[in-house]
């Protein structure tokens, strides 16, 4: 949030935020004052997908160098990682045909 007010310091609705988190908060006003900001444009992020379970993926955030505004993020496993091996089932996925994937009362017959 201080990456944003800080590109937008004149933004209404943010200061009206920042102030209702403020008197609210306890938490958020000491969180603010400390101004910690740090822009985290690499890392790893754990996930939990419903049906392959866990993931670890390593992130690089891209900028578009002419609108901060708009970034990339780039997930990737570890080659040869359980969490590759369960992108590698998720991708497998993506390769049946529409026809295969539909029940046979749903797939289109020939036309005419």
């Amino acid at each position: 949030m201080h990456l944003y007010a800080g590109r937008h310091p004149d933004d209404p609705q943010l200061t009206e935020l920042i102030g209702e988190l403020s008197l609210k908060s306890d938490a958020f006003r000491g969180l603010w004052a400390d101004h910690d900001v740090q822009a985290h444009t690499t890392g790893t992020k754990r996930l939990h997908h419903p049906i392959v379970g866990d993931l670890t993926l390593d992130y690089q955030v891209l900028t578009v160098q002419d609108d901060p505004e708009q970034t990339l993020v780039l997930y990737t496993p570890e080659p040869g990682s359980p969490s590759a091996e369960a992108l590698g089932l998720l991708a497998s996925w993506t390769s049946t045909s529409t026809a295969e994937a539909l029940p046979p009362e749903r797939t289109p017959g020939p036309p005419g």
